[in-house]
């Protein structure tokens, strides 16, 4: 059984949980013709269902509907029918929790501080006393707030969660946890404290310098319920009310751009004792998460430190990270350590200009503890708790001269009044299950995919950020428009972003725009091609990569809504032009100060993007059985696509503005009907790629197409390579410059080492890394031709200098991979396929095979290119 989360227990906010189950092996040839379902209940109770057919994925619940706080155990094993034994053993059981699925379970009450509460006073802790009676069986904690929260109880963190309740359209929908906190409590008194930190609600990031200037909210605030069942069967509720205080923390500063001082004197758990105030029910939704949470997934060591001039710490992690740094130091009360971080270094410095207006700068106060232990035990533990950086570098100022630490360890601290006795950086994301793997004979390849890797881990944290470091870090919907496929071949992304959608679909204005950020900072929003069309492409790929038609049926109408404004927005011939758009963001020729000014026609490019979401809406319209809207809508595709030949294609297949971007659009959405045509318009790419020397002339929106758009052309080995040139512009461009994330601009760092003077100069910005899609596809060779990858095709492109290349991917139903090598003239090829998925493996000679699940190697011959 599949559980998300990885968590022992699952809690649902849905009475109706679909089931999904992989299996481990079978016999060759075996197909799953039924199974049984068994569900028992808390009270001991056990129902069976047989369920006819091979699905395995995303099954409707079969029992009746669940009830909140409702424990069920359920578990499968293959069945035929009732009347045959069963073909395997029972499943191991997932444990499965109803949250609280109605408004009225809810019996705490909305607190804030009296006073002492505003964004410049020490962030606020909230609390009570909590009498415990004898026989406790179980404890169950719902908590959620303005801002974020970090729960203790009687001292002990209730959850390794980070920044809950996470980012969410606060003013339509808002998350609440559920931890089992049983473990935690005893009999008598116990203490239960809540520190709240500003976060994304009262943050410098809910008033984007640009637009929204004024955060979600003032006031900070909590809702806590506490569940309490014993032996007797008997249950005590206990809810944040009016009889709870509120105090003060040692958190002096905290915000996500700028950072967190924390004065260590000030003990941790001190009990609060000033009044609160009850707040009045806020008119949103309180849903339980179906995403992951923000987690430690992590742990760098540093891999140098070095001590400048004038006596601070330069510490290298070795890797562009998102999270924090953590460190023992040995100090006096009242010693005061910065931290700064950046990701790049200029002249040996911190290079800071990139940041903007954020200052991301840790500060400690010392407490002077003595620190008596050793390791781990060892002075006293500086971290943060409310904030997150994205970093490579740091530098420490406070720790003076006499530190021991310029070999990152202490030989013998004790020695020292002032040393780091250790450092390492703490990663934080989503705690996303990784699915998909690369790997090849070029090096340069493989870093190339690691460095996706990085830059998806660190900015997929609670939503899709365009960059984790400096004054932004949003949920911009361009950026996650084109990487949607890249994501789902490398994480399960399948809740992430669900919850992202429903956001993006609360933030929507009346008119069906769709907001350039989601969650929605900004005040005004205007159509922009590629950014809107976030609402149709990353639903469309969902269901794709997973077969969920419940994420296309709880989008639709925001996909319809979307389209609605765009066809607003067309003229009567349907073609989208004029306007405002952003078209091929940081196009390489664009100039630094000017990132919209791409070769790209915006008209163009905006007219492909209407013909590119009319189409899929016209798929999602027939998933769902909507089939005269999807002939509508499959009818107007045509009439765009015919629109679009007319005014921006020439009988010689040149396309308005001639450049890479246009003629990547055109080739890989099939825009071009006449076969001619579309031949010419393929050449003409092609000479515009020879032209560059293989270098790419694409941005955010034309780089995903581009390699796909060679390949589709019959321009394989221009595809390769481009994919494997080092010169400016290029993707092994900043691999060859020691990147280990993917880069906003192709020359993030230009020729000369210099930081890149554009201001948006992000060194972790994954939209680039949407290539990563292609090298799966095509190198590694792995396609799903049906949604959720049910059906298969594995037919790797040979091509450039690689002799060998690997791809794997846990799908819904196990995992696929495929292992290929090239010696001399003999290509062998190695495939894995789990149960309930057939493959078609084609080889590069041509001949295919029809294969099930099981171990399968081919070998042919092909002719090498000289």
């Amino acid at each position: 059984m599949q559980t998300p989360f990885g968590d022992p227990v699952t809690v649902v906010g849905t009475a109706r949980p679909r089931l999904s189950w992989r299996y481990a092996s079978a016999q060759p040839g075996w197909e799953q013709r039924g199974i049984e379902v068994q569900l028992t209940r808390a009270d001991g109770s056990i129902t069976s269902i047989h369920l006819a057919g091979e699905d395995q994925a995303l099954v409707a619940w079969p029992f009746d509907a669940l009830n909140s706080r409702a424990r069920v155990a359920v578990r499968i094993r293959a069945c035929a029918d009732t009347a045959t034994a069963p073909e395997s053993e029972w499943s191991t059981p997932a444990y499965v929790e109803a949250a609280l699925l109605e408004a009225g379970d809810w019996n705490a009450q909305w607190i804030t501080p009296s006073a002492g509460a505003e964004s410049t006073d020490p962030a606020p802790v909230l609390g009570t006393r909590i009498d415990v009676g004898e026989g406790l069986v179980d404890a169950r904690l719902r908590i959620t707030a303005l801002g974020i929260v970090v729960a203790r109880i009687n001292g002990a963190l209730v959850s390794t969660d980070h920044f809950a309740p996470g980012w969410s359209s606060y003013d339509h929908r808002l998350r609440y946890q559920s931890y089992d906190v049983t473990a935690l409590l005893h009999a008598g008194e116990n203490d239960f404290q809540a520190l709240l930190g500003n976060g994304w609600y009262r943050g410098r990031i809910a008033s984007f310098s640009l637009h929204r200037g004024h955060p979600y909210g003032e006031r900070l605030a909590l809702l806590a319920q506490l569940e309490l069942t014993f032996a007797d069967g008997s249950r005590q509720i206990i809810g944040s009310d009016s009889s709870w205080r509120a105090g003060s923390s040692g958190v002096l500063v905290n915000d996500f751009y700028d950072g967190q001082t924390t004065d260590l004197r000030v003990p941790l758990c001190r009990r609060p004792t000033g009044a609160v105030e009850t707040l009045p029910p806020l008119d949103v939704d309180l849903v339980a998460p179906v995403a992951p949470p923000v987690r430690e997934t992590q742990r760098v060591a540093a891999v140098s430190t070095t001590r400048t001039a004038d006596g601070r710490l330069l510490i290298d992690f070795g890797q562009n990270v998102v999270g924090w740094v953590r460190m023992r130091v040995r100090g006096e009360a009242g010693q005061r350590i910065v931290v700064r971080h950046a990701e790049v270094l200029e002249k040996d410095e911190l290079s800071l200009r990139p940041l903007r207006s954020a200052k991301v700068t840790d500060t400690y106060i010392l407490s002077g503890a003595d620190g008596t232990g050793d390791g781990d035990r060892a002075g006293e533990l500086l971290e943060p708790n409310l904030v997150f950086h994205g970093f490579r570098y740091v530098d420490i100022t406070g720790l003076g001269a006499d530190s021991q630490n310029d070999g990152v360890q202490s030989d013998d601290p004790q020695t020292t009044r002032s040393a780091l006795l250790s450092i390492e950086a703490v990663v934080l994301g989503s705690a996303l299950e990784r699915t998909g793997w690369f790997a090849s004979s070029n090096p340069d390849l493989n870093q190339l995919h690691q460095n996706v890797v990085w830059g998806m881990r660190g900015n997929f944290l609670d939503v899709p950020t365009d960059c984790p470091q400096r004054d932004e870090r949003l949920g911009w919907t361009g950026d996650i428009q084109v990487f949607a496929p890249t994501a789902t071949d490398l994480f399960d992304v399948s809740g992430f972003l669900s919850s992202w959608l429903a956001d993006l679909a609360a933030d929507q204005l009346p008119d069906g725009t769709v907001s350039a950020v989601v969650p929605r900072v900004f005040l005004e929003e205007k159509p922009l091609a590629g950014w809107g069309d976030a609402s149709i492409i990353v639903p469309w790929a969902l269901y794709e990569a997973y077969g969920d038609r419940g994420v296309l049926e709880r989008q639709y109408s925001s996909m319809t809504r979307w389209h609605a404004r765009v066809t607003t927005a067309a003229s009567a011939d349907h073609l989208w032009v004029g306007g405002d758009q952003l078209g091929d963001w940081l196009d390489p020729l664009a100039p630094p100060d000017a990132p919209a000014e791409a070769q790209a026609d915006p008209d163009v490019v905006a007219t492909a993007y209407y013909a590119r979401s009319t189409d899929l809406l016209a798929r999602a319209a027939a998933v769902l059985g909507r089939h005269a809207e999807a002939e509508q809508y499959a009818s107007l595709a045509m009439s765009i696509r015919a629109a679009f030949n007319r005014e921006f294609v020439s009988p010689h297949g040149i396309v308005r503005s001639d450049c890479q971007t246009v003629y990547a659009l055109a080739i890989r959405w099939k825009l071009i009907a006449d076969p001619n045509v579309l031949a010419l318009a393929g050449r003409r790419m092609r000479e515009l790629v020879d032209e560059r020397n293989y270098t790419v002339a694409t941005g955010f929106l034309g780089t995903p197409a581009i390699l796909d758009a060679l390949t589709d052309a019959g321009q394989l080995d221009a595809a390769y390579a481009m994919v494997q040139g080092h010169e400016h512009p290029s993707w092994l461009y900043s691999v060859d410059l020691g990147a280990t994330t993917i880069w906003e601009r192709w020359d993030s760092i230009l020729p000369d080492g210099s930081v890149n003077p554009g201001e948006m100069t992000s060194f972790n910005h994954y939209a680039f890394g949407a290539v990563a899609d292609w090298m799966h596809r095509v190198i590694g060779g792995l396609t799903a031709t049906s949604p959720g990858y049910r059906e298969v095709t594995i037919a790797p492109r040979v091509g450039g200098d690689l002799t060998s290349a690997s791809v794997s991917h846990l799908s819904p139903y196990g995992l696929i991979a495929a292992d290929w090598t090239l010696n001399g003239g003999v290509f062998g090829l190695a495939v894995t396929v789990p149960v309930g998925v057939r493959a078609l493996v084609v080889l590069p000679s041509g001949e295919s095979h029809y294969v099930l699940h099981g171990e399968h190697v081919f070998t042919t011959e092909v002719e090498l290119r000289a």
